[in-house]
């Protein structure tokens, strides 16, 4: 299709349920009055048409598609060869593959996801090698650099499809745009019937296309926008987080009001409380000496604890 959404649900609102594309394409059976039947697992689709016929003859979507990729590489080098006229014709029947694809797929109840993202692939290669047989076209003239016009629009119009992807795959909505993938081969095709006036008709379609990109742009802010300002206004207040620092946690004081206390033994507590400065003060030049450090009130009292037991009790040893 030309949106290249193929495994999209249709326009009447009805979701389709996802079928491989590999699975058998019979006909769906219709009564007297050429009114479809409702077959399990498939929506009511038409009796007559040019999909059920297509169906019949055993041809699938994704060989419609193949075919309109063909189609779109002999358009551009038509264009390149300056055959403007028949591509015109090209071009016409590739967008008629583009479509048909679609309703192939909807006919034989094979719309799914694996062939839409072909169909939107199809649709980029299909769009270069138009563009491409443009800007050669333009490249073999008297101003080559007019070749840049052809590119640009290319570029832009990748911007376009990119804006709809990510958006939808964010859970935003970017559909719509005064400049689509059909309007700009629509105007394409006129700029080519009226090639006196191509390179004024390719400067305005660059223009409404990085409009349209603009546009799809500020549709997007804005929903995001609206979901910020409405998460905001469900969380509250601005509340500041809590630092994860050991330092931090230790220095803030706990729910309940109390400071964190150093785990020191209670003797050991009591004894350090009662000692003179000096007995401290030569109990750190001892250390430094001996190549100590302190590690923390936990892990001195442990070592006090330990050096006050192997200390000789007087007359302990006679």
């Amino acid at each position: 299709m030309i949106d290249g959404h193929r495994g999209q649900s249709t326009a009447s609102g009805n979701e389709e349920v996802p079928v491989d594309d590999q699975t058998a394409q019979t006909p769906v059976p219709t009564t007297a009055g050429g009114v479809a039947e409702r077959s399990p697992g498939h929506g009511v689709r038409t009796g007559f048409g040019v999909g059920n016929r297509l169906v019949r003859l055993g041809v699938s979507a994704n060989q419609v598609t193949v075919v309109g990729i063909l189609l779109a590489g002999v358009t551009g080098v038509a264009i390149g060869l300056g055959h403007l006229w028949i591509s015109v014709v090209l071009l016409t029947f590739g967008g008629l593959m583009d479509t048909l694809d679609g309703v192939v797929a909807k006919a034989a109840g094979t719309a799914s996801k694996k062939g839409a993202f072909f169909d939107s692939v199809a649709d980029r290669v299909a769009d270069t090698l138009i563009f491409g047989g443009v800007a050669w076209y333009l490249a073999s003239g008297s101003e080559p650099r007019l070749a840049l016009l052809p590119f640009a629009i290319l570029g832009v119009s990748a911007v376009i499809s990119y804006e709809r992807a990510k958006a939808e795959s964010l859970g935003y909505d970017a559909k719509g745009g005064l400049m689509e993938r059909a309007e700009r081969l629509i105007l394409l095709g006129i700029a080519l019937l009226l090639h006196v006036i191509l390179v004024p008709l390719l400067a305005l379609l660059l223009a409404l296309s990085v409009f349209t990109a603009v546009q799809r742009f500020v549709k997007v802010w804005r929903q995001a926008s609206r979901q910020i300002a409405s998460s905001k206004a469900v969380r509250g207040p601005w509340r500041r987080g809590r630092v994860e620092s050991r330092w931090q946690s230790w220095r803030q004081p706990r729910a309940n009001g109390t400071r964190r206390r150093a785990t020191m033994p209670s003797r050991v507590r009591a004894r350090r409380r009662t000692e003179p400065l000096g007995v401290r003060l030569r109990r750190v030049l001892a250390s430094e000496r001996s190549g100590g450090h302190r590690v923390g009130p936990r892990a001195e009292g442990r070592s006090l604890v330990v050096r006050s037991s192997r200390r000789r009790r007087p007359g302990a040893g006679s």
